[in-house]
């Protein structure tokens, strides 16, 4: 059950991140960024959902996917 939450609480993170970076991606790439941001931010903002509940998960994983989208245009886009 924990698993089909990440997926649809990424989904969502990814398709808002994607549309706050103005990137065009497809549906499985929308809810892959939004996964491994969810990783990311969980794992910096780890206490933060501890103090706050799940808002700050999501929070969170809006922020990993920003973040894993800024680091692959800045790295691996522009090859």
């Amino acid at each position: 059950m924990h698993f089909i939450f990440l997926v649809i609480i990424g989904a969502a993170a990814g398709f808002l991140a994607t549309r706050m970076m103005k990137v065009e991606t497809d549906v499985v790439t929308t809810v892959a960024i939004g996964v491994f941001g969810a990783l990311i931010g969980g794992l910096v903002l780890r206490f933060l959902l501890v103090l706050t509940g799940i808002a700050a998960g999501f929070v969170g994983a809006v922020l990993g996917a920003v973040l894993l989208i800024w680091l692959y245009q800045t790295y691996i886009g522009k090859r």
